[in-house]
């Protein structure tokens, strides 16, 4: 299962270079194979992240790369404080009744204004037409009718919110990493998740 602490080092700004460096190869026309002690670190890299390592090396690192670059950005230095950014209007969308109420706490202690949290798409649909949002906090996976990433579309591109995506499943993040501004891997803890907030706000995909 997913090691935060070791993803913390992964998605580091220069880690995450000398990564690219090491296996963009794979992507290449043709594909430039990094060699077998590279291919062995790919190989754990995808058991943390509990993808399917039995796939290409280029398949996983395609997948690996879209992560990694949309929950890391560049990391603070220890000790370093997140820059600041005026409250936010945020929506949660979480069918985990105990992480929705945990996040909705968490956000709400942190100054930010909260719509939800939605246990389902269909809500969430309704409530984007009536509230202007800043941002919006996804599951991926929700029961009902819909989808978080149906959601994140409708969301990106008649509402103009930009969206974080919250989850586990992060084979289905890769596949679409491109309808988020960040991603946050489950299990997270509230600073995890403040700091996505931060990085996207500070990327312009919030309006200031």
């Amino acid at each position: 299962m997913f090691d935060g602490r070791l993803n913390a080092k992964i998605g580091g700004g220069g880690e995450l270079d000398r990564l690219r460096a090491r296996y963009d190869g794979l992507l290449a026309e043709p594909p430039v194979p990094p060699g077998a002690e590279a291919l062995a670190e790919l190989a754990g890299m995808a058991r943390i992240f509990d993808l399917d390592g039995s796939r290409p090396p280029a398949e996983v690192w395609r997948d690996l790369r879209a992560v990694l670059t949309r929950q890391g950005g560049p990391v603070p230095a220890a000790g370093t404080a997140v820059p600041a950014h005026r409250p936010l209007t945020l929506m949660i969308v979480e069918d985990d009744p105990g992480m929705a109420s945990d996040l909705t706490e968490m956000l709400a202690g942190a100054g930010h204004g909260v719509i939800g949290p939605f246990s389902d798409a269909a809500a969430a649909r309704t409530a984007a037409g009536l509230h202007a949002i800043d941002l919006a906090l996804l599951d991926i996976n929700l029961a009902g009718d819909g989808d978080g990433v149906d959601l994140a579309r409708t969301l990106t591109r008649t509402w103009g919110v930009p969206v974080i995506f919250l989850t586990g499943n992060v084979e289905a993040a890769a596949r679409h990493a491109r309808l988020a501004a960040a991603l946050v891997l489950k299990p997270y803890g509230g600073r995890d998740v403040l700091d996505a907030i931060a990085r996207t706000v500070a990327s312009g995909a919030v309006a200031p």
